[in-house]
């Protein structure tokens, strides 16, 4: 064999060898796309789909593809995860669902039970859960009880579960879980209830602790020696630790950077909210609304960017983050961004945590703006409520929350599900005001500005720091985006509309009726080269907190909660159901004596249901029913059933150690409540009870 033939062969060889690399690499590329195996998407929690089948030139010819309807299920905030044909999600109570991704045929379930296990941390929160992840075979869990759970993807049986909180505090768990290297990690809630902070990761395949970041100090002499933890405790003054943990919970936002080899988490507000209280020697209490930047493997800090030093007005940097590569002033940029709760869009070199930019996406007048040179807010003044009250935007709803927004590489444009609402703080606390921390807050609308009290969906060009377009929505809380490869931005909203929009004029170009509100972010995959979009639709959650401003008339139990799944010319038709109802249906027995001072206690009581039933214990759209229409509250028997021994826990319905005087006490603030709704009572004219978030 000549010289010549020995290379050609060689040649051939190597050649082949590459013709097959790029074939393994284009068929896991393939799978990569039509598979959506995080909660964001892909590792950069972009909310982008590569998938372009569905497109603005096609999209008007969508259609339903099949529907499941959730039976039980009421606050729906998860997106579903899409892995090789099969959809996994979680419902109200951390329950889990896997569903054939084409039939909609469900084919297994998991119901941690979480009402059996802890009765006292049931009670601390809406039954809410932001869904799951997935690696190597393994669905992960993380319920509202703490638990932390791993499931075989094709059965749905346990193969591990650790308790990630402990055990008696008021921790609970409400966000998805994040896989990185061999890992999962969780965060979890409890700022509003000032406990202390934390994220822990776990190994995959055991459940073992691998390490664990805490995001406020201990009380002095308990930081064993943690010089970023001794660093934190020298910005808190008082004895932050005698009324609290301090806050800074990670309940959601965490992003994972393979190119770095980090872990972002966003920390969430202080706890207590008035700093007089929390923090009365002043400081910028370390690492309350922060992005914190960790070591992946060993959870070491790196940096951390702070966005609101001394934090007191439950603002959160728990907002998704998404990492891109940016080109700003002619040059790459491996950047972070985020729209936290505050109002401003922040810009972050991901390597040093450096502020590159930040300006405000809308109504904000707690600063004038960032500076770019020491990162920290130019503050207006009287804004911690030094003379007793303070009126700013945006409120703790935030301009954005915990709804996904989401990035298109090919537009360069962050959508944005955006909010505008304001809230009055106050010190001047009178009779019959329920105070957090020597504190009250109630959202607050410009009765002259008609954007008050609404939504939008945001169009942001995050390089130039301006909106590109803007699309108005008629009601406040409105669902997470997705965008894709097809210039296309799917988004639901309170009323019960499913759109797209050209992603690059902000036109709609399709929409349709789910009959529900939605506050969940969808998502798109693709089986057998078929590409569809899912989204879960039940409106609730937080809706209940702020029913002043979020009710929109979805009465609790009148409309289905579903997962919905379309696709290009899809034929299915959803079965008619009840629509949006603001009028009260008030029940009573006029025969029922009830006394005023049971009334007036049973109001202070009532507090303790807001998260649930609402301000007034008369919410609508909520995790539960508005009581001055439930049959059960017409009797005290009924409503001593519910409370005392837990009838409807299975339900969602916590059990209650209340007295038998408590019990009727609550009775009679209902009551009181329905026949105000009646007209056979006078109003109430005690001050109103605060929102809380």
């Amino acid at each position: 064999m000549t010289k010549r033939v020995l290379l050609t062969v060689a040649s051939c060889i190597v050649f082949a060898g590459a013709a097959a690399v790029s074939s393994a690499v284009g068929r896991d590329n393939a799978v990569a796309t039509a598979n959506w195996t995080n909660p964001g998407g892909l590792v950069d929690e972009s909310g982008f789909s590569r998938l372009e089948q569905i497109n603005s030139g096609n999209a008007a010819k969508l259609g339903l593809a099949w529907a499941l309807d959730l039976d039980g299920e009421v606050s729906l905030e998860a997106t579903p995860l899409a892995v090789d044909g099969v959809l996994y999600f979680t419902g109200s109570q951390s329950k889990v669902y896997a569903v054939d991704a084409v039939s909609g045929k469900v084919l297994w379930t998991y119901d941690p039970q979480i009402w059996k296990r802890s009765r006292f941390k049931f009670r601390l929160n809406f039954g809410v859960n932001r869904g799951l992840a997935y690696a190597d075979g393994r669905i992960f869990l993380g319920a509202l009880d703490g638990y932390l759970t791993a499931l075989d993807a094709k059965t749905g049986q346990e193969v591990w579960k650790t308790l990630s909180v402990p055990a008696e505090s008021l921790h609970t768990v409400t966000g998805a879980p994040r896989v990185f290297n061999g890992k999962v990690i969780i965060g979890n809630a409890g700022g509003d209830s000032a406990q202390r902070g934390f994220v822990t990761a776990y190994d995959q395949k055991t459940g073992q602790q691998v390490w664990r970041f805490y995001t406020t100090p201990a009380k002095p002499g308990e930081n064993g020696g943690d010089p970023v933890m001794e660093m934190a405790a020298k910005t808190w003054t008082g004895e932050y630790w005698k009324v609290g943990g301090g806050g800074g919970a990670v309940w959601n936002g965490i992003t994972f950077d393979p190119e770095l080899n980090r872990i972002y988490i966003g920390v969430g507000n202080a706890g207590p909210y008035n700093p007089k209280v929390r923090n009365p020697g002043g400081g910028d209490n370390l690492f309350i609304t922060s992005i914190v930047a960790l070591d992946a493997e060993t959870g070491k800090y790196v940096w951390h960017y702070q966005q609101n030093p001394n934090e007191s007005w439950d603002y959160k940097a728990t907002a998704n983050m998404i990492t891109a590569t940016l080109t700003i002033d002619g040059k790459p940029r491996k950047v972070l961004m985020q729209s936290p709760t505050n109002g401003f869009f922040y810009v972050l070199d991901r390597q040093t945590g450096k502020l590159i930019s930040a300006e405000k996406t809308g109504k904000v007048t707690w600063a004038e703006r960032i500076d770019l040179e020491t990162g920290r807010p130019v503050e207006a003044p009287n804004i911690r409520y030094e003379t007793g009250e303070s009126i700013i935007w945006p409120g703790p709803a935030g301009t954005h929350n915990w709804q996904a927004m989401a990035f298109n590489p090919q537009t360069g444009l962050v959508y944005i599900p955006y909010m505008q609402l304001g809230a009055r703080y106050t010190t001047n606390l009178t009779p019959g005001d329920f105070a957090f921390g020597g504190m009250t807050l109630h959202s607050h609308k410009d009765p002259n500005d008609p954007a008050d009290g609404k939504g939008a969906l945001l169009a942001w060009d995050p390089v130039r720091q301006q909106a590109r377009w803007r699309v108005q929505h008629d009601h406040l809380w409105n669902g997470g985006v997705l965008t894709t490869a097809g210039n296309l931005v799917f988004q639901g909203t309170a009323d019960g509309w499913f759109s797209t929009y050209d992603a690059t004029s902000g036109k709609r170009l399709w929409r349709f009726n789910a009959g529900l509100g939605i506050i969940a972010a969808p998502m798109s995959y693709a089986v057998g080269g078929k590409q569809y979009v899912s989204v879960l639709v039940g409106y609730g959650g937080t809706t209940a907190a702020m029913s002043d401003v979020m009710n929109v008339g979805w009465k609790y139990g009148a409309q289905p909660r579903r997962l919905l799944t379309f696709t290009l010319d899809g034929k299915a038709v959803l079965p008619p159901s009840p629509g949006p109802d603001m009028a009260v249906h008030a029940v009573d027995d006029p025969s029922i004596q009830i006394d005023e001072a049971d009334v007036t206690a049973g109001r202070a009581l009532s507090v303790a249901c807001i998260a649930c039933h609402g301000i007034g214990l008369k919410a609508a759209g909520s995790p539960a029913p508005d009581l001055r229409e439930s049959q059960i509250a017409l009797t005290q028997d009924g409503l001593a059933t519910v409370l005392k021994e837990g009838a409807l826990a299975e339900r969602g319905m916590p059990q209650f150690d209340f007295t038998d005087a408590q019990v009727r006490q609550l009775h009679a603030y209902i009551r009181a409540t329905a026949r105000e709704a009646l007209g056979t009572r006078k109003p109430d004219t005690a001050p109103p009870l605060p929102s809380r978030l």
